[in-house]
C-alpha cells in the first residue's frame, strides 16, 4: 500500500553552486536554457509538482540570477552560498539553516537535470513515509561504466560502490546511482555531519550517508526513475542531448493527446507551449515561448511561432513567423512569409502572403492582399493601424499609422494611405501614371555614358 506523504513537510535542497568549467561560458551552467527555459526552473517545476513547497538554493556563481530564476509561485525559496567545493555532502550543509528549521522530508536534487520528473521524488518522499531514513533515486543502464553502483540485499541498499571502488561482483550490477535521494529530515543533519572524507580527494561524498545510516541502525532503499530523467549537463554537447531528450518526450506527449505532427523529429517546442487535439504541425515549425494553438488549427511547414495565440480552425504559414502578441481569431489565415507582430487577425480574416502586419487590429473576414505593410514605427514611437470587417486591402499597400481602414472599405492596389477610409469607401493613394514616350532610350545612353567615363578613368 503507498504510504501517505500529503501531510509530511519537505524542504528540496538544490545544489547549484558548480563553476560549470566545462560549458566554457559566462554564465551558470544551471541558467542555459532546455526548451526556452533554465535549466534549474525545469528541476523547480518537478518539485513544485511533486508537492514541495520549500527549497533550499545552494549557489555560488550568478546566485542573483540562479535565484530568479528559479522562481516559481508554488514554493518559497531561501539562498545559501557555498565558498568552498569540499563535495557533495558539504555543499547540502550548506544549507544547514534551511535543515534545521525542521522537516519530515529532506530531498537533495542538482540544479543541472532538468529532463527530473515528479514521479521518481513522490516516489522518493513516499520511501520515507514508509519508514526509511534514507531513499537513494536510482537508474539501470546497459552500460553502468563510471557509475556508482546500488548494492542491493532483500530490497535493503547496502552501499553505494563507486566504479573505482567496486569488485568484479559489484561492477556486473546495472543498478547504479543517479544522484538524487531523501533522507529523513530528523536525522538529516545528524547523519550528514558524520560523513567523513577519508579518500584520495579528501572530499566529503553524500552517497556516504548509505553506510552512516545503516550503522547507526537506521534504513536505506532504493527507488528506480528511467535513465533519461537522471541525465546531469556539465558541456554543451550534453545540453543538445539533453533538449533532444526533452523534445522527444515532449512531442510523444502531445501525439498522444491528439496531436498531428507530420515529420514530429523536426517540430520543436517551448517548454510552456500549449497545443489542443487536432492540431496539424507539418514539418520544420519552432514554437518559442508563451504560444497556444487550439483545436483544429493547421501550422504549415517553415513557420516560426512565439508569444502568440492561434484560435481553432485557423492557418498559418508555411514561411510564417507570428511575433509576440500575435493573436489569430477563429479560421483566421496568416500565410507564406507574412509577418505578425502586436497584431489581432479577426475571425475569418486572411493575410495570405508576403505581408507585415504589426500593432494592428484587423477586423473579421477581412482581406489583406500581397505585399501589404502596416508602417507602424516612425523612427521613435509605433502607432496603430486598424482595419475594419469584411474591409478588402489590395495589394502591395502601405497603410501609414495611425491610420483607420472602416467596415466593408476597399483600398486600391499600390496606394499609399494616410488618412483614414470610412466604412463601404474606396480609397486610390497612388500618383496617377504618366508616359513619357521614348524617355527610356535617353536613360539608357546616359547610364552607358557613365559606364564608359568610370571605365576610362580607371584605365
Amino acid at each position: 500500500m503507498t504510504a501517505d506523504r500529503t501531510k509530511r513537510t519537505c524542504l528540496a535542497v538544490i545544489l547549484a553552486a558548480g563553476e560549470s568549467t566545462r560549458m566554457k561560458s559566462s554564465r551558470s551552467k544551471v541558467l542555459h536554457p532546455v526548451a526556452g527555459q533554465p535549466m534549474i526552473a525545469h528541476v523547480v517545476e518537478a518539485l513544485a509538482k511533486a508537492g514541495i513547497s520549500d527549497i533550499a538554493l545552494v549557489l555560488g556563481r550568478d546566485a542573483q540570477k540562479v535565484e530568479a530564476a528559479a522562481r516559481n509561485g508554488a514554493v518559497r525559496s531561501s539562498v545559501h552560498i557555498q565558498t568552498e567545493r569540499l563535495g557533495t555532502a558539504h555543499a547540502v550543509l550548506a544549507a544547514r539553516e534551511a535543515i534545521a528549521r525542521g522537516y519530515d522530508d529532506v530531498l537533495v536534487v542538482f540544479g543541472d537535470t532538468p529532463l527530473i520528473t515528479e514521479t521518481p521524488l513522490i516516489a522518493a518522499r513516499e520511501g520515507l513515509a514508509s519508514g526509511a531514513d534514507v531513499v537513494v533515486i536510482g537508474f539501470r543502464t546497459a552500460d553502468p561504466t563510471g557509475y556508482g553502483r546500488l548494492v542491493i540485499d532483500k530490497g535493503e541498499l547496502l552501499a553505494i560502490r563507486e566504479h573505482k571502488d567496486a569488485s568484479e561482483v559489484e561492477r556486473a550490477i546495472t543498478y547504479c546511482n543517479g544522484g538524487l535521494m531523501a533522507i529523513d529530515g530528523r536525522k538529516a543533519l545528524d547523519l550528514i555531519e558524520k560523513i567523513g572524507n577519508a579518500n584520495i580527494k579528501g572530499e566529503y561524498y553524500l552517497t556516504d550517508i548509505v553506510e552512516v545510516a545503516r550503522a547507526a541502525g537506521g534504513r536505506a532503499i532504493a527507488v528506480e526513475a528511467p535513465e533519461e530523467e537522471l541525465t546531469g549537463c556539465n558541456t554543451r554537447a550534453e545540453l543538445a542531448v539533453i533538449e533532444r531528450l526533452w523534445q522527444q518526450r515532449r512531442r510523444h506527449e502531445m501525439m498522444l493527446d491528439g496531436v498531428s505532427m507530420i515529420a514530429p523529429e523536426t517540430v520543436f517546442l517551448a517548454y510552456d507551449t500549449k497545443i489542443g487535439r487536432d492540431v496539424t504541425i507539418e514539418p520544420n515549425v519552432v514554437f518559442g515561448p508563451g504560444v497556444t494553438v487550439e483545436s483544429g488549427a493547421t501550422i504549415h511547414s517553415f513557420s516560426h511561432v512565439e508569444g502568440a495565440h492561434v484560435s481553432a480552425d485557423a492557418e498559418v504559414g508555411p514561411y510564417a513567423r507570428l511575433r509576440p502578441g500575435a493573436h489569430l481569431g477563429q479560421g483566421a489565415k496568416v500565410g507564406n512569409f507574412t509577418e505578425v507582430k502586436k497584431a489581432e487577425i479577426g475571425a475569418g480574416a486572411k493575410v495570405n502572403h508576403l505581408s507585415y502586419i504589426g500593432d494592428a487590429f484587423i477586423g473579421a473576414h477581412a482581406n489583406v492582399g500581397a505585399g501589404t505593410i502596416t508602417c507602424n514605427y516612425d523612427g521613435i514611437n509605433k502607432f496603430v493601424t486598424r482595419i475594419g470587417e469584411n474591409a478588402f486591402i489590395g495589394s502591395n499597400t502601405a497603410l501609414v499609422a495611425p491610420v483607420s481602414v472602416g467596415n466593408g472599405a476597399y483600398v486600391a492596389s499600390g496606394s499609399v494611405i494616410t488618412a483614414d477610409v470610412p466604412d463601404d469607401a474606396v480609397a486610390f493613394g497612388r500618383a496617377r501614371q504618366e508616359n513619357k514616350e521614348g524617355r527610356a532610350v535617353l536613360i539608357r545612353e546616359r547610364n552607358q555614358a557613365i559606364k564608359a567615363a568610370k571605365k576610362k578613368a580607371a584605365e
